[in-house]
């Protein structure tokens, strides 16, 4: 079997690079996108499908982006590359620069971040400094210090970040044979929900689909910036990767709900780790806390009318349930413990 392209090389048609680009690749892209039986039976949508990013090799849909940001610095002889983040950032980040020779500087809030994130940026050499403040705090600090040159800053402000998310959009259109009618998405900084609006756009441009679809995004109502009008200064949610109060593509997410004819939307705590729950007992997929938003969100316009018109739906799954082991622990049942006897474990099963 021939090695898979990749994601730079398969997608090199649409991507800002150059034979000067190095072709730098961990394996990402081509996830899998995975019907979902419950979820359709639950809301009336013919199809919903789920695009599950947490198959990327760091766990998350930031590889997309990561890889471009970090081959495009190497590019530019940067030699090392620096990120705020909370969590998933991080890790990508961290393995890419490492893939790449590069040294990768990270700062993170301080105690707010999963240890399964911040165990794989430890793992893979990144300096890292925790603060104390949130995310917000972290992304000016990081910018400030790229600003004196010297890093590269592979944050989503970076422009090559959205170009490699975009791609997303693209495998999308490929698998289905046309884009969906709606898309589910998450919304922390933005910058996703940015990337596949600009993905769909030129999806459409190069013939992959025929149109494009209406943009959902959700924040959680502790971290909903958007959905408020205003920066929220203290964000609090269990749904670590999108506590953001600021988001730097804040405009241009805005902008992808108002030219899909979308919305961008609220969900709680309680909706999340339902959804949360669902996907991986109904549907057998283990994602983390915040990517659970798209469903909550897919799952709260179905009781309220709001998916009319709808046929097909995606929803994005942006990272791995082993990326925040630690809440599937706390919302498990208390581990039984029984004598090494199968009469014990016959009777424990009952």
């Amino acid at each position: 079997m021939s090695p898979r392209l990749s994601l730079i090389e398969r997608y090199a048609a649409h991507l800002p690079v150059t034979a000067r680009t190095p072709r730098l690749s961990l394996g990402e892209g081509g996830t899998p996108l995975i019907r979902a039986p419950s979820l359709q039976a639950e809301t009336g949508v013919a199809e919903v499908w789920l695009k599950v990013e947490g198959a990327n090799p760091t766990g998350s849909f930031k590889d997309r982006g990561m890889v471009l940001a970090v081959a495009k610095a190497a590019e530019d002889g940067a030699t090392l590359v620096m990120c705020a983040s909370t969590g998933n950032t991080a890790a990508s980040a961290a393995a890419y620069a490492a893939r790449a020779g590069l040294r990768c500087a990270v700062v993170l809030p301080a105690g707010r971040v999963a240890l399964g994130k911040l165990s794989q940026a430890i793992a893979f050499g990144a300096s890292v400094v925790a603060v104390r403040g949130g995310f917000d705090d972290a992304l000016r600090i990081v910018r400030d210090l790229a600003a004196d040159g010297g890093a590269a800053l592979v944050n989503s402000v970076n422009p090559f970040r959205i170009e490699g998310q975009k791609t997303a959009a693209f495998e999308i259109c490929e698998d289905l044979g046309e884009a969906p009618d709606a898309l589910c998405i998450p919304v922390g900084n933005a910058g996703n929900i940015t990337a596949y609006w600009k993905g769909f756009r030129e999806s459409a441009m190069a013939g992959l689909a025929s149109r494009t679809p209406r943009l959902l995004g959700f924040q959680a109502e502790g971290a909903a910036p958007i959905v408020r009008g205003a920066v929220v200064e203290r964000p609090e949610t269990i749904a670590t990767a999108i506590r953001i109060g600021n988001p730097a593509s804040w405009a241009t997410a805005i902008a992808a709900r108002d030219e899909s004819g979308g919305a961008i939307e609220a969900v709680t705590d309680a909706e999340i780790l339902e959804a949360y729950r669902l996907l991986a007992t109904c549907e057998g997929v283990f994602c983390e806390p915040a990517s659970a938003a798209s469903v909550a969100g897919l799952r709260s316009r179905a009781r309220a009318g709001g998916l009319r018109g709808v046929r097909v739906a995606v929803c994005v799954l942006t990272g791995n349930g082993l990326k925040d082991p630690d809440t599937a622990i706390r919302l498990a049942p208390e581990l039984r413990e029984v004598d090494a006897s199968t009469r014990a474990v016959r009777a424990a099963l009952a």
